[in-house]
């Protein structure tokens, strides 16, 4: 079935809802590695005001796929029309991306006038739009949950997926066809380390990074630390869907159009605060607890003193009763598996709480 023409959001084309529009170019870009000390901002918003940023996948791009866009989406039946021209432009650029780095292409920061370290940058998700009908989940380099069973040979596996009336479609080309929801994020935002080395874009951390919770879509509030001044904010690996876990180990990745708006936390305000010591998130009406860790025990425990620090110091309620909410109502969700640090993060119900704010 053709692909539609009008789902296809070029640079510069189609809605941009954002006090300012920042394009993903090969001079405005990096591939496979974070902000760090050294980072230049490629735009500067104050307090309040959103940007739309217009991101690129990864999946496609790679170097194992050909870094020829064109032709590896046109062995998939999609028209060279379709493809995004900042993603041929990328892989057919010089921007250096070797073996050592991670996957993904990574939007230069915004900085955020006044913040500093000790504050709290707020990234609130106010639409994600879709750029193509279709988009890659791959399952590469025994990097999934089970490396020594997939892939079953020595090649990368990307498997095509498209798009259709809200859904992802994946056919086995064998007659097998999976229909599923569509849920919208970006795996990937980061504040700028305060580090000499740009940290490696796969494992997350307390900058943030690829988080791969899925829960953080349109509508949803990320709080990170502010270890430099002006935040230093990148984005990237977006999605079109994933499942908690992520199992393979990339998700539905396809790239979105985001309009992000920011906001700080002054340092006093958040400075007894710890369960916005590292990175936590809220959606609709959840509190999003994260914790991280080499080790998903140790993670497990991580999100658990989070989503404990939460609600003692959302609700006052004493730690040890909120140790027995948590087991009786609260979900712990493995986020991600397969990033080396894997997450593991809590969703709370703040309407449990009645008033609670």
């Amino acid at each position: 079935m053709p692909l539609p023409r009008a789902d296809v959001l070029q640079a510069g084309e189609g809605p941009r809802p954002g006090d300012c529009y920042v394009r993903a170019t090969p001079d405005t870009v990096s591939w496979g590695r974070l902000p760090h000390r050294a980072s230049t901002p490629q735009a500067s918003v104050t307090p309040g005001r959103t940007v739309t940023v217009d991101t690129v996948s990864h999946e496609g791009v790679l170097e194992d796929q050909g870094r020829d866009p064109r032709s590896f989406f046109r062995a998939h039946g999609v028209d060279d029309a379709l493809v995004l021209h900042d993603a041929v432009d990328i892989a057919a650029s010089a921007l250096p991306h070797d073996a050592a780095d991670g996957p993904h292409v990574v939007n230069h920061p915004i900085a955020v006038e006044g913040a500093h370290p000790g504050d709290v940058i707020v990234i609130e998700v106010v639409s994600l739009l879709q750029r193509v009908p279709y988009g890659v989940i791959s399952n590469r380099h025994g990097r999934g949950t089970l490396p020594d069973e997939l892939p079953a040979g020595a090649s990368p596996v990307s498997q095509f997926c498209s798009v259709d009336n809200g859904c992802g479609v994946l056919d086995d080309g064998e007659g097998h066809v999976a229909r599923f929801p569509l849920q919208p994020f970006l795996g990937l935002v980061a504040v700028a380390s305060d580090d000499d080395e740009a940290p490696h874009s796969v494992p997350p951390g307390r900058y943030g990074g690829n988080l791969d919770v899925r829960d953080l879509g349109v509508g949803s509030r990320l709080y990170l630390p502010v270890q430099l001044d002006g935040a230093l904010v990148s984005i990237g690996d977006p999605h079109y869907a994933q499942g908690h876990g992520e199992v393979a180990l990339t998700a539905f990745e396809a790239p979105l159009r985001a309009t992000l708006r920011f906001d700080v936390l002054p340092a006093e305000a958040v400075a007894e605060l710890t369960h916005l010591a590292g990175p936590w998130g809220e959606s609709g009406d959840h509190w999003i607890a994260i914790g991280l860790d080499r080790d998903l025990n140790v993670a497990m425990r991580n999100a658990t003193r989070a989503a404990l620090a939460t609600v003692v110091e959302k609700t006052g309620m004493r730690r040890d009763a909120a140790y027995a909410y948590l087991s009786a109502a609260a979900d712990f969700h493995v986020s991600q598996f397969v990033d080396g640090v894997v997450g593991v993060h809590a969703t709370i119900d703040r309407r449990h709480f009645g008033a609670a704010p």
